[in-house]
Parts: C-alpha cells; structure tokens; sequence
C-alpha cells in the first residue's frame, strides 16, 4: 500500500477525527513510518503559530545556530574520570563554522587523557558539517574521506572529508568509545556511524533510532511542519548508511548502564 491510499483509507475510517494536534501528528507519523520507515519523514507539532510561506533555509538555519548558541554549541559537559579517561557529552552537532571553537575548546580539555568517551546518548542530531569535524579529530590529517550526501532534487553529491586545520589537537593515537541510545538519532548517528565504519571508536550501548536521510520542512497549517527527506547519506567504506536499521553498537548494553561498561573497557585496555 502506498502512503497516499494508506492515509485517506484511515481517515475516511475516521481514525483521526477525535485528535488533538500533538496526537494527530504522532498518530500520522506513526502511520508514515509504517509504510515508508523513513524516521525523518513525520508531521511535527509547534505550539507558536507559524508563517505558511514556502520555507526559508536561511530562516531555518538560523533558528537553529540561535538554539545551538544557548545550548554551548550542543555540547553538555566535559569531565574527567578516573584513570585521566576523558568524557564529552554532546547533545546536538553544531554547525562546524559557529562550531568549531566550541568542539575546539572541548577536545583541548580532553588532549592528555588516556583514552575518550564519547556520550551521544542524548544527541538528536544536527549539521552533516559538524559530524565532519567532530569526526575529523579522531584521524592524523585531512585525507580521509568520510562519507557523501546524494541530493535528491538537484542530483549532486557533496563530499566529505577530514577538516585540515583544526582549533585544537588531533586524538589520533588513543581509543575512543562512544556511547549510544535508542535517542540517538541523525547527527548523532552520524559520528557514530561514521567512527565505527573507519575503526576510530568502539560504539557502546543501545542501538540508535536510524534516521540517515537529511530533510526539508514544510508548513501544513500554521502548528503542523511535515519534513520531507531529500537525500542520502553515503558511507565511504560500507557504502550505504543506518537508515531504518540504526547503528548497531559493538557491545551491547542498556543506555544507562554504557558509560561505566565504557569506562571499564578503557581501564581495562589500559592496563593491558
């Protein structure tokens, strides 16, 4: 069945009359995902009314570099554990222009310690450009190519590769474990997937939701977004990506119990 004929045959069933906004959106994604399991193709409820003009980018960006901005560049905290194992816990992937002091500032903490934890446990996601530098600091220079984004409309493909000047050390010579949840989802995935794919991290916890495909947003109503993919994320060595799938740890474990199984791998490794 197609997504057309699945969604008018459920609401000429009248399984959508009684429902709130916020329901009916969930309601309907769930419903989209069933038919095409694409996790970024989904309604989306806003409270705060909104202009039905045809989307800006540049409006849609700087939403998002304004939110990024009040969550220091979507990065949580940095902390140093027992046996000088480092710890950075990211929660968005920030745009890697605005960026990139910020990721900068957090790698120069964690240049000495012996071994990094990644947390992305709680990361949603984020600009492809961020996950590329991000990523960049876990290889010894710029000649690694790390993945491709196909887009659909124009036909392009867009590369990316390792970022050649980077505001802080490379952490090139040291394991580094990063941890996952079923949260974790586009951006977020990206690091992962893309460190695990080269052999730069051991991935740690709950496979992630499994949103690849980057999207656009449009305006149904004035509270209701749809976003529509647009593209295809390209992985370098495995040549495809996590969509639909997610990133499927290296040892798995409950989210909540992947830092301290983490953190004994890296002691462990060490001692070794």
């Amino acid at each position: 069945m197609d997504i057309d004929t699945g969604i008018r045959r459920r609401l000429a069933e009248g399984v959508y009359d009684h429902l709130d906004g916020p329901s009916l959106c969930e309601t309907v994604t769930a419903h989209l995902q069933e038919m095409c399991p694409d996790k970024h193709l989904r309604l989306l409820w806003v409270d705060q009314p909104q202009s039905l003009d045809p989307a800006d980018e540049d409006e849609g960006r700087a939403a998002f570099l304004e939110l990024l901005r009040t969550e220091n560049q979507g990065i949580r905290r940095v902390e140093q554990l027992d046996g000088n194992i480092g710890l950075i816990d990211v929660r968005r992937i920030a745009y890697a222009d605005e960026g990139a002091d910020a990721i900068g500032a957090a790698m120069q903490l964690v240049a000495h310690s012996s071994a990094l934890i990644l947390d992305l446990r709680e990361c949603r996601g984020g600009a492809p450009e961020g996950a590329a530098m991000w990523c960049s600091y876990f290889f010894r220079d710029d000649q690694v190519h790390l993945n491709d984004i196909y887009d659909r409309i124009t036909g392009a493909t867009r590369q990316f590769w390792t970022t050649a000047h980077l505001p802080a050390p490379r952490y090139t010579d040291r394991s580094v474990y990063a941890l996952t949840s079923s949260i974790t989802f586009s951006g977020g995935e990206d690091v992962a997937y893309t460190l695990q794919a080269h052999g730069r991290a051991v991935l740690v916890g709950e496979t992630t939701r499994g949103g690849a495909h980057p999207t656009a947003r449009h305006p149904i109503t004035e509270h209701i977004l749809v976003t529509v993919p647009t593209a295809r994320t390209i992985n370098s060595v495995t040549g495809t990506n996590w969509e639909g799938n997610g990133v499927v740890p290296d040892i798995h474990v409950p989210a909540d119990q992947a830092l301290d199984t983490a953190l004994k791998a890296a002691l462990e490794h060490l001692a070794a």
